[in-house]
């Protein structure tokens, strides 16, 4: 005897719904509060971007940027070397460009349409500037030479794939020549460090200073998991240490100490000494970023390590610290953004950052008073910079798939 069973009472799936419709119904209008609560968020952003708009093209006197153009990205730096600071832009603007075009070189589609927007955008921000004519179109030259090193770095990548592995080489090696093109020497007039100032002393001391700090914190972070008793309660004394003073301390110490242990007569520069200061200083933060990856790797790796024969070194290299710091990119990346506005403390200790040169320019009576307009310009570029430096973490994120 068989037994029928009557049809299950299933409903038909729903239907997904896609679009920007459906994802404002859901996220922003999922019930009448979301929705009142939205409406009066939108109203208040709109009212401050119509005051801001409205200010900045009807009240605010612009002047102040655009007479001190020179001031705010150069310092004091002879006008007439300004050809070495465009080369060197250009050489980064190359290098750049390069590097993308052969980190891409699989990718069908080299510009997408919000890398299109981005340059159209970034064309028209530099088109816009209150500069004069020439540097303007130097500028937008410049910036051209990203896409095209871009462009060329993708078409020669593919032909030659083992070109990726001496693009490190490459920016290692540019370094040099900057620094030179920079400070002059070996053929090229000197410029002491006391005329460099404004978005170049400031871009400098912080990449030279996240050079420096982030191999010294890999090691800290490897020394304070040491099996060594020595080295473990050294990193932990250093660290713990360096976290517990403010850095303006640090920096006040360094200008001012520094000398004492050095023999008579031997004055390190100021720029030095601020940026052994910044170094130290990130490094013992950055150190507990790369802990926290150490820690998150499981102990399986390393027994597997050791049952395939290999040594601690080869273990702790080939192994644990590359998933370690895959893992951590976004606490470095995020400890380099802050080392970047901390650059801001430099001023403090008489090192004429992009900071300091905006107090400079604002102590002359013709822009006293100018304070919005002064401090609106420089955080504007100190925020391309965080943003840019953010951006290109989760672009790395997503090259390197840390999320699975």
């Amino acid at each position: 005897m068989t037994t029928t069973l009557p049809p299950s009472q299933s409903s038909a799936p729903p239907i997904s719904q896609v679009g920007p419709i459906a994802w404002l119904r859901k996220n922003l209008f999922s019930s009448w509060f979301n929705g009142l609560l939205t409406i009066a968020i939108l109203a208040i952003l709109l009212n401050l971007l119509f005051s801001f708009a409205q200010w900045a093209t009807t009240v605010a006197q612009w002047q102040v940027v655009s007479a001190n153009w020179p001031l705010y990205f150069a310092g004091r730096y002879p006008a007439n070397q300004y050809w070495r600071l465009f080369t060197v832009l250009g050489i980064v603007a190359t290098l750049s460009g390069l590097t993308w075009g052969i980190l891409a070189r699989n990718i069908a589609q080299l510009f997408s349409r919000p890398v299109l927007i981005g340059m159209a955008i970034g064309a028209a921000i530099t088109v816009l500037l209150p500069t004069p004519l020439p540097y303007r179109l130097l500028l937008l030259g410049l910036a051209a030479l990203i896409p095209a090193g871009a462009w060329i770095g993708q078409k020669v990548g593919r032909k030659l794939p083992v070109l990726g592995t001496w693009i490190p080489l490459a920016w290692f090696l540019s370094f040099f020549v900057v620094l030179w093109l920079i400070a002059g020497g070996f053929g090229l007039r000197p410029i002491s460090t006391s005329l460099w100032g404004g978005l170049l002393l400031t871009v400098l001391m912080a990449v030279v200073s996240i050079v420096l700090c982030f191999p010294l914190g890999v090691f800290l972070a490897l020394g304070r998991q040491s099996p060594l008793p020595v080295v473990r309660w050294l990193s932990i004394l250093y660290i713990e240490l360096i976290r517990g003073i403010p850095l303006i301390a640090i920096l006040f110490i360094g200008q001012n100490m520094i000398p004492l242990f050095l023999p008579q007569g031997v004055r390190p520069d100021n720029i030095l000494r601020g940026i052994i200061g910044l170094t130290l200083f990130s490094s013992a933060y950055l150190a507990e970023n790369v802990r926290g990856g150490l820690q998150a790797i499981p102990k399986g790796q390393t027994e597997a390590a050791n049952a395939l024969g290999l040594n601690p070194l080869f273990v702790t290299s080939l192994i644990v610290l590359p998933q370690a710091l895959k893992i951590s990119i976004p606490a470095i990346v995020g400890q380099f953004i802050s080392l970047f506005q901390d650059t801001t403390l430099l001023s403090i200790v008489g090192i004429i950052d992009l900071l300091g040169i905006t107090r400079s320019i604002l102590a002359n009576p013709q822009f006293i008073g100018r304070y919005w307009e002064a401090y609106t310009f420089i955080g504007v570029i100190y925020w391309l910079f965080c943003y840019a430096m953010s951006w290109g973490s989760r672009r790395l994120e997503r090259q390197l798939n840390t999320e699975h």
